[in-house]
C-alpha cells in the first residue's frame, strides 16, 4: 500500500525522490519521508511529515538535503495513525540506521517485546520500527556488516514487507528485499533505483529487474547483488520496462482519473492489438496457446479478485457460461483465502488484478495451486506477482492507471475476458464462425462507441451539479448490467463519500425499495436487450414512489426515456460488450459529483490503487 523510491549513483538524490514519491502517491498519501547520507557531513538525515509528497518537500526548504544515497516513503496507514512520529524512515536510537517498509510485520508485538526487554525503546505505533532495532540489535550482537544483518532479521519476520535499509556506517551500501509485496530494481549507468514499481524509474533507465520473494538485494559501490535470505546467491535477468514517461502525465486533464477515463478507447484498442483478426473471424491469446487443447476438460471455472477486479470478474461469469457453457464461480479473494474451498480436477482459477501484487489474490492463488488447480491471470503490470506464479495468463496492455480508482484497468479486464470467453467457446465447439463475427466486428468498433458516448459529458457533469448534494444512491441493473451498477456505486461511494449501492433491479423490491423517496436519485442502467420490460417496471414502481431517475439507455430508447428524469445514451451495441459502454457514464458522474463536493478524486481519503497488504 506505501510507495518505496530508493537511490545510489552520481547524482544528488534529493530530486529523484521527491519525484518518485509523487508519482507513487497514489500507493499511500497520509505521510512522506526521506533519509539521505549528507555528502557534507556523513550524518544520516532523515525528514519526515505527516501530510503530502509536496508538504515534505517545503519541510526540508533550508535543510542540508545533499547526498548521492537516499530513501524516499510515502505511507498508507496501517499500524499507528497518519502523524509525523509514524512517517517513515524510522531510525535506530544512535541516529546511524534508517528503514522504510511496505506491507505488515505479522510477529512485531513479540519481537517488540523482546527488544524492549534488550533495552529499547520505541517512539511510534507501527511495526516497522520493530524492523529497525531488530536490525541494529543483531549488529550490534553479531558484529555483522549491514547486508548480514538485515538478512539475519528478516529471518525472524513473519509477514509481508518490501523494505529499503541504509546506514551512515556503510555510506556506500542500500539494500532492498521483499516478502509478498512488490520491488523492482532499475539498473542504470553507474546508478541504482529502488521502487515498488517502475513509475519512478522509468525516467531515469528502462532496465529493470524484478525481485522475488524472500530476497535481498544489495547495491556495493555501484555493483548489485542478490541472494535469499538463505544467503544462496539468486541469478536474475534484466527486463526493459514497456511504459513510456508521457503516460505517468496529466496531460493537459485536471485529473489522472479524467485522464483514465478519456483514454479508454485507446486503452481498449491496446488490449486488443494483435489478438483479434475481425475479417478471418479469429482471436488468439498467445498467453493461453499451450492450454488450447485442454479447454474441453475445463469441468468449472473459479475467478478471484478484490474491488473493481471482482466486478469485472462477474461480467466474466455471465460472459464465459453463456458463450462458453463453462459453470463459473465468482469469489471474493480475501473470502476465497480463509475457508476450505472445494477445488477439483479440472478446474481453472483466473485472477484478476490491475497491479498484480493485490495480497489476497496472490495468497488465494498460491492456496488453488496448492489444491491442484490450473492458475491464470489477468493483469496490466508486467512481471508482478501474479503473473510470475501463474501457470498462463493474458496482459491487459491498458498501461499506468494513476487515479485510485480504477477506470480503463475495468473496461480492459472486461475486454480480456470477453476475448477469453471467445476463444473458449470457439474451442469448444459452443459459438458458430457466424455468431463469433458478430461480436468481433461489434468489439472492434467498442473504442470508437466509446469516443462518441464521451461527447455526453457536459449533459452529465450538469447532472452531477443536481445531485451532487444527495447523501445515498441506489444503482440498479440486471444481467450484464447487475455488475455495472455496482460498479458504479463503488466509484461514487470511493471518490464522492456519497453511501451508494448496486442491486439486481429485480432485488429492489426486497428491501432497498423502502429507502426510495423524493430525495433519493436512481441510476437505471438498462439496454434494449435481455429483460428490458421487467426493468422498465421497476423504474414504474420508483416513479411510483417518487424517486429520482437516472437512466443509462441505448441510443434511441422510448419506454424508459418517457419515465427518466435524466437521460444518458450509449450507441448500441451487442448485449455481451454493453458493459464496455454502460460503465463509462457511470465513471463520469462519479467523477463530476466527487470534483463538486471538493474532493481529491486521485487520492481518495483512506485508500490507496494497490492493496498490497492483507
Amino acid at each position: 500500500m506505501c510507495g518505496i523510491v530508493a537511490y545510489i549513483g552520481h547524482r544528488q538524490a534529493k530530486p529523484i525522490l521527491i519525484k518518485g514519491l509523487q508519482r507513487l502517491e497514489y500507493r499511500g498519501y497520509d505521510s512522506a519521508g526521506i533519509a539521505l547520507i549528507s555528502e557534507e557531513t556523513a550524518a544520516l538525515n532523515v525528514y519526515k511529515i505527516a501530510g503530502k509528497v509536496n508538504d515534505l518537500n517545503d519541510f526540508c526548504e533550508g535543510k542540508d538535503v545533499t547526498g548521492h544515497v537516499g530513501m524516499g516513503h510515502t505511507r498508507w496507514a496501517t499500524h499507528g495513525e497518519p502523524s509525523d512520529v509514524n512517517a517513515h524512515p524510522h531510525t535506530s536510537a544512535d541516529g546511524t540506521l534508517s528503514v522504510i517498509h511496505n506491507g505488515i510485520i505479522e510477529n512485531h508485538e513479540v519481537l517488540k517485546k523482546e527488544l524492549i526487554n534488550r533495552g529499547y525503546e520505541f517512539v511510534s505505533q507501527t511495526d516497522t520500527e520493530v524492523l529497525v532495532h531488530l536490525i541494529h540489535d543483531i549488529q550490534k550482537k553479531e558484529n555483522v556488516n549491514l547486508e548480514e544483518a538485515v538478512r539475519l532479521a528478516l529471518c525472524e519476520v513473519i509477514g509481508a514487507y518490501a523494505i529499503v535499509v541504509m546506514s551512515s556506517k556503510e555510506p556506500n551500501v542500500l539494500i532492498g528485499a521483499r516478502k509478498s509485496s512488490p520491488m523492482v530494481i532499475g539498473v542504470g549507468e553507474g546508478e541504482h533505483f529502488i521502487a515498488s514499481d517502475a513509475t519512478p524509474i522509468v525516467e531515469y533507465t528502462r532496465n529493470v529487474i524484478y525481485l522475488e520473494d524472500n530476497e535481498v538485494a544489495t547495491i556495493r559501490d555501484g555493483e548489485l547483488t542478490i541472494k535469499t535470505i538463505d544467503n544462496e546467491v539468486a541469478n536474475h535477468y534484466i527486463q526493459e520496462l514497456e511504459i513510456n514517461l508521457e503516460t505517468l502525465e496529466k496531460g493537459g486533464f485536471e485529473h489522472f482519473m479524467l485522464k483514465e477515463i478519456y483514454s479508454q478507447p485507446e486503452s481498449i484498442t491496446d488490449c486488443l492489438r494483435g489478438r483479434i483478426r475481425v475479417k478471418d473471424g479469429i482471436v488468439q491469446l498467445g498467453g493461453l496457446s499451450r492450454f488450447e487443447n485442454s479447454f474441453e476438460n475445463i469441468k468449472r471455472i473459479i475467478i478471484v479478485a478484490c474491488g473493481t477486479s471482482w466486478h469485472a470478474g462477474l461480467v466474466g461469469e455471465y460472459l464465459i457460461e453463456e458463450l462458453a457453457r463453462i459453470p463459473v464461480e465468482v469469489e471474493y479473494a480475501s473470502e476465497f483465502r480463509y475457508r476450505n474451498p472445494i477445488i477439483l480436477d479440472g478446474d481453472l482459477v483466473i485472477a484478476i488484478s490491475q497491479s498484480g501484487e493485490t495480497a489476497d489474490t496472490l495468497a488465494a492463488l498460491q492456496m488453488a495451486k496448492e489444491k491442484g488447480a490450473i492458475i491464470w491471470g489477468v493483469c496490466n503490470v508486467v512481471g508482478s506477482s501474479i503473473p510470475r506464479i501463474t501457470d498462463a495468463g493474458v496482459y491487459t496492455h491498458a498501461g499506468p492507471e494513476i487515479g485510485v480508482a480504477s477506470t480503463k484497468a475495468f473496461t480492459a479486464q472486461v475486454t480480456v475476458l470477453t476475448m477469453i470467453a471467445l476463444r473458449i467457446a470457439f474451442k469448444r465447439g459452443k459459438i458458430s464462425q457466424e455468431r463469433l463475427n458478430e461480436v468481433l466486428v461489434e468489439l472492434e468498433n467498442i473504442p470508437d462507441k466509446i469516443r462518441e458516448l464521451l461527447k455526453s459529458d457536459g449533459l452529465i457533469k450538469e447532472i452531477a451539479e443536481i445531485y451532487k448534494d444527495a447523501p445515498n444512491c441506489l444503482y440498479l441493473g440486471r444481467g450484464y448490467q447487475f455488475p455495472v451498477a455496482l460498479e458504479g456505486a463503488l466509484k461514487l461511494k470511493e471518490i464522492s463519500y456519497i453511501h451508494a449501492e448496486g442491486y439486481p433491479a429485480a432485488e429492489m423490491k426486497h428491501g432497498p425499495i423502502a429507502l426510495i423517496d423524493e430525495s433519493m436519485p436512481v441510476v437505471v442502467i438498462a439496454s434494449n436487450k435481455l429483460h428490458y420490460e421487467k426493468v422498465v417496471s421497476n423504474v414504474q414502481e420508483v416513479k411510483a414512489r417518487k424517486g429520482k431517475i437516472i437512466a443509462v439507455v441505448t441510443k434511441g430508447d422510448t419506454s424508459i426515456s418517457a419515465l427518466a428524469d435524466h437521460l444518458i445514451e450509449i450507441p448500441e451495441t451487442d448485449e455481451v460488450l454493453t458493459p464496455l459502454l454502460s460503465v463509462v457514464p457511470l465513471q463520469l458522474l462519479a467523477y463530476h459529483i466527487a470534483v463538486m463536493r471538493g474532493c481529491n478524486v486521485d487520492q481518495p481519503r483512506n485508500l490507496a490503487k494497490s492493496v498490497t497488504v492483507e
